[in-house]
């Protein structure tokens, strides 16, 4: 027993050392640190942005305009910022993102203290937190890229995954204890708060031990030159169309989960804030299992996203809130291994000096594509229910895998990228829950 109990620690230990080993290396502990205080408190203000604007209009269509101007920038200006990504030095570029994103939550704080905040300026705020998010998402993919070996660069990713579903597990909670509490005005300011931490991280880290990068010199045509490079290859389109649809209709948590809430289980911002932590501690067990994969191919995409979309049909079909609880961690769970086996491949059969342009591409299927989905939703979960919003979404999914399962059948990837992204995606499928 004794020797089979070592044993047992020796693999355990040996186990978390290789899911854990890019913290070895300072900066990309630094950076890690600063990021999860940070993005607790992004969602934070975002979960409190959708129940202000909720309290205030009572209304899902609102809910859902207001959740695409956090989006919308990323749709109109992502492939722009791409290009920008990629001829910029990522480490600045990411203190001056930040920066205006602190102003950002300080301005929805000074709106929240108001005793009646206008709409409209709502909105325009989370407009200004969106064109943020549009440089902050490729810029901080690349610069993880360049923090660590290339050996460790998969591990790099998939915790960088894993921490951003902690703060998904976290921040909803904190936001639903803050509102209840002190209000959405301190909500706010807390989140503009935590961009210190970030900040000091990002102003800590050894730039003569950053891997360096390939930037991209200014010249006509780049935008389109992205956009080619991406239609060029297989492995990158076929995931990117997939994650495009799934990203209009089904990740529309943040419309769905407040209506479902408060209409469906007749809770209230407790309940909502429950229901988003539970689906982010799924979110955060897939990423953390999927840390340890070996393979990743097209297939894995379509299984993955068919996978997603069984698991919202179960969730829509939820009798009770107690029901709700484990369908929605499955949800959680399936939709984290759809994003990383797409994203996997995505961004393992980059090369470099493309990276900025298709991770914008990339952030523009996933986040870009809400403001046309979220009013849509909006407006189903508005005429027939919350649960139909979450039909739709499973629907979509099953288009999507269909889709996708045919356009492989029809234009199959070369061998030698199969085998690529076989050998270097074993722990990246974390890369964008």
């Amino acid at each position: 027993m004794t020797v089979a109990a070592d044993g047992l620690r020796h693999r355990l230990s040996g186990g978390m050392a290789d899911t854990f080993r890019s913290m070895r290396i300072r900066n990309f502990r630094l950076f890690f640190a600063g990021q999860v205080v940070s993005q607790i408190g992004n969602w934070i203000t975002r979960v409190g942005l959708t129940l202000l604007v909720l309290r205030l209009t009572d209304s899902g269509i609102a809910v859902g305009l207001v959740v695409a101007c956090e989006f919308l920038p990323m749709l109109l200006f992502g492939a722009w910022a791409g290009v920008v990504v990629d001829r910029s030095d990522k480490r600045r570029l990411l203190i001056i993102v930040q920066v205006l994103a602190m102003l950002q939550s300080f301005v929805l704080a000074l709106l929240a203290f108001l005793p009646n905040p206008p709409l409209l300026a709502l909105y325009a705020a989370a407009l200004a937190g969106g064109l943020t998010t549009v440089f902050d998402f490729p810029g901080r993919r690349a610069f993880v890229l360049q923090m660590v070996p290339q050996r460790d660069v998969p591990n790099a990713v998939s915790l960088n995954t894993a921490l951003m579903n902690l703060a998904r597990v976290i921040g909803p909670a904190v936001a639903g204890l803050l509102v209840t509490t002190v209000g959405y005005g301190w909500s706010f300011t807390i989140d503009a708060v935590s961009y210190v931490a970030v900040l000091v991280g990002l102003w800590m880290i050894r730039p003569s031990e950053l891997r360096a990068a390939p930037r991209a010199v200014k010249e006509k045509g780049q935008v389109r030159a992205g956009l080619s490079y991406a239609k060029s290859k297989s492995t990158l389109w076929i995931p990117l169309v997939v994650m495009a649809i799934v990203g209009t209709l089904t990740y529309n948590f943040g419309v769905v989960l407040p209506l479902l809430a408060e209409r469906t289980f007749h809770g209230g911002e407790a309940t909502f804030t429950a229901l988003y932590s539970a689906l982010s501690v799924g979110s955060l067990v897939g990423a953390l299992a999927a840390a340890r994969r070996t393979t990743v191919t097209l297939r894995t995409v379509c299984v993955t996203c068919s996978l997603f979309g069984a698991t919202m049909l179960a969730f829509a079909l939820a009798p009770t809130l107690l029901w709700a609880f484990p369908g929605v961690l499955l949800v959680g769970w399936a939709s984290t291994f759809f994003m990383t086996a797409g994203s996997a491949i995505v961004q393992l059969d980059t090369s470099a000096e493309m990276q900025g342009r298709i991770g914008a591409l990339q952030s523009i299927t996933l986040v870009g594509s809400t403001p046309i989905g979220s009013p849509i939703v909006g407006w189903v979960c508005e005429r027939f229910g919350a649960r139909a919003g979450l039909a739709l979404g499973g629907v979509a999914a099953f288009v999507a895998a269909a889709w996708g399962a045919a356009a492989v059948r029809r234009h199959p990837p070369p061998a030698s990228t199969s085998s690529t992204s076989t050998s270097t995606s074993s722990s990246s499928l974390a890369a964008a829950a």
